[in-house]
């Protein structure tokens, strides 16, 4: 039974598959997403624009969402549509779930429901930048290696 452990933050993901005891894991793919580091002022760059309003003055247009935030999205989006496509061609029948927090909560809010079905934990911790062998060791309660 192929197990797919998903680790990943807003910028940065890793997929690895675990085809049973004792077989370690092996990286399916990795995925970056640098605009979700870029600095608020370098995502948004254009000055806020005027709108006309009842007054005599005029306001400045916020947007409406935190660009940082957006650009995290954008990328749950993208893994959402990995995971599924794995699911979709059978690669895999569990999903370890192992994501920073708040990226856990978009990522979940993205992923379908059938994807979702063959999650069997998850891990609010981000360890992006763990070693292979660090990984295996912070995985150990949750799958055997």
């Amino acid at each position: 039974m192929n197990t797919w452990i998903l680790v990943a933050n807003s910028s940065h993901a890793k997929i690895f598959c675990n085809s049973g005891m004792k077989r370690g894991l092996q990286l399916v793919a990795e995925l970056h997403h640098p605009e979700s580091r870029e600095k608020r002022l370098d995502i948004n760059s254009d000055r806020p624009g005027n709108h006309k309003t009842n007054g005599s003055g005029h306001g400045a247009f916020i947007p409406s969402t935190d660009p940082k935030q957006n650009e995290a999205d954008h990328f749950a989006l993208e893994l959402a549509k990995n995971l599924e496509h794995g699911r979709s061609i059978n690669q895999y029948e569990r999903l370890i779930l192992v994501a920073s927090n708040p990226f856990m909560g978009m990522l979940k809010n993205r992923l379908d429901t059938h994807v979702l079905d063959k999650v069997s934990e998850t891990i609010e911790k981000d360890y992006t930048k763990s070693s292979d062998r660090e990984l295996a060791g912070h995985l150990e309660q949750v799958i055997y290696l």
